[in-house]
C-alpha cells in the first residue's frame, strides 16, 4: 500500500489510525492497551522507523470518536479481532508484523491466533495469551492484583470514580503526586489519558472491555499461537505477576522467546529503545528463518530469579 492510511472502516464504525514511518517498509501494527490511545505508540515508533519500518497504529474501539457503540456485547473479543483484521484489510492484506501492549496485546494474541495468515511475527507486552493469564490467576498471587477487573464490573460507579479522582489531581498538587505514584504513569502520560479517554468521553467505552472479558466462546480462547512470537514482561509491573509470562510458552507452537525489561508496566514509553529492539529481533528473525526458543532478559540492573539483568550497552547500535 503506497498511500497513508489515517483512518478504517468496520462494523460500520470509523478507526482514526497513524501511520507513520517509510511509506514503502516492512509493516508493523501497534495496538494500544488501557487506558490509552494510538499516541501510546509515540516514543517507541520512531526507534522502528530508524530501521526502515512503517509503523500503523489504531486507536482503537471505544477509543477513536468514530467508534464507540453502546453496550458491552460490542466490546467482545471476537468484535476486537475483527477490528484488528480490517485493519490489515485496509492496508492491503498482506500480513504484517503485530505488536500489543496491555489489552491491545490480548486482541493482539488473540488476532494470531484466529488469523495466522494475517500476522507474519507477534510481540506480546506485559500481557501473555488469554489462557496464561487465566492459569496465572489460579496459581499465583495474580487474581489478587486483578482486583480491579472485578470493579469494573459495576455500572456508573468505576466512572465515576475515576472521574473524580483525575480532576482532584489536576485541582491539588498533592493529590496528584498520589495519582502519578500509584498509577506509576509519567507526567505526560497521565495529563493524555486525562484529556484523551477521561474528558472526552471515551472512558465508559474502554471500560467495557473489561466488562465484555467473559463473553467469549472457551474453544476459541483455547486456541495457541502459531506464528513467531516474542512475549515481554518487566520486573516492576504493579498488574502482572512473573506466573503469566512464564507460562506463556505453553500456548505458542511457533518460534518463541521471552524477554524481560527492568520498568514499570507502562514499558513502551520507559523502554521505547529496548522494546524497538525487540520487536526489530523478532521481525528480523523471521524474516531470516531463525528460530526462537531462546529465554533472555534485558533492561536494567540486578537479578532475576536468579538470572542477570542486561542494559541498554546489550542491544548494539542503541542510544
Amino acid at each position: 500500500m503506497s498511500r497513508r492510511l489515517t483512518a478504517f472502516s468496520n462494523d460500520g464504525l470509523v478507526f482514526d489510525v497513524i501511520d507513520e514511518g517509510p511509506i514503502d517498509g516492512t509493516p508493523i501494527v501497534l495496538l494500544h492497551g488501557f487506558p490509552q490511545t494510538a499516541v501510546e505508540w509515540d516514543r517507541v515508533a520512531p526507534h522502528l522507523h530508524e530501521r526502515g519500518y512503517r509503523t500503523i497504529a489504531p486507536t482503537q474501539r471505544g477509543y477513536s470518536p468514530g467508534a464507540r457503540p453502546r453496550g458491552r456485547l460490542a466490546y467482545r473479543v471476537s468484535a476486537l479481532i475483527g477490528d484488528t483484521a480490517a485493519l490489515i484489510e485496509a492496508l492491503g492484506g498482506e500480513p504484517v508484523h503485530l505488536v500489543g501492549h496491555d489489552w491491545g496485546s490480548a486482541v493482539a494474541c488473540s488476532t494470531a491466533a484466529a488469523h495466522p495468515e494475517l500476522i507474519r511475527t507477534l510481540t506480546s507486552v506485559s500481557v501473555p495469551h488469554s489462557m496464561a493469564f487465566l492459569q496465572s490467576m489460579l496459581s499465583s498471587s495474580q487474581a489478587a492484583r486483578s482486583f480491579y477487573m472485578a470493579a469494573f464490573q459495576l455500572p456508573w460507579l468505576p466512572e465515576a470514580v475515576l472521574k473524580a479522582g483525575f480532576r482532584t489531581a489536576a485541582r491539588h498538587p498533592a493529590r496528584r503526586a498520589r495519582a502519578l505514584a500509584w498509577s506509576q504513569l509519567d507526567e505526560e502520560q497521565f495529563d493524555r489519558v486525562h484529556q484523551d479517554v477521561v474528558e472526552s468521553g471515551a472512558l465508559t467505552y474502554a471500560l467495557n472491555w473489561y466488562r465484555a472479558m467473559l463473553i467469549v466462546d472457551p474453544r476459541k480462547a483455547l486456541r495457541k499461537i502459531t506464528v513467531p512470537t516474542t512475549h515481554v514482561w518487566s520486573t516492576r509491573d504493579s498488574a502482572l505477576v512473573r506466573r503469566g509470562a512464564d507460562l506463556a510458552a505453553a500456548y505458542v507452537t511457533g518460534p518463541y522467546r521471552l524477554e524481560i525489561l527492568d520498568a514499570t508496566h507502562w514499558i513502551p514509553e520507559e523502554r521505547p529503545a529496548e522494546l524497538a529492539a525487540i520487536i526489530a529481533a523478532r521481525a528480523e528473525s523471521s524474516a531470516a528463518g531463525q528460530q526462537g526458543g531462546e529465554h533472555r532478559t534485558h533492561g536494567g540492573t540486578g537479578t532475576v530469579d536468579g538470572q542477570a539483568l542486561m542494559t541498554a550497552e546489550d542491544f548494539p547500535g542503541l542510544p
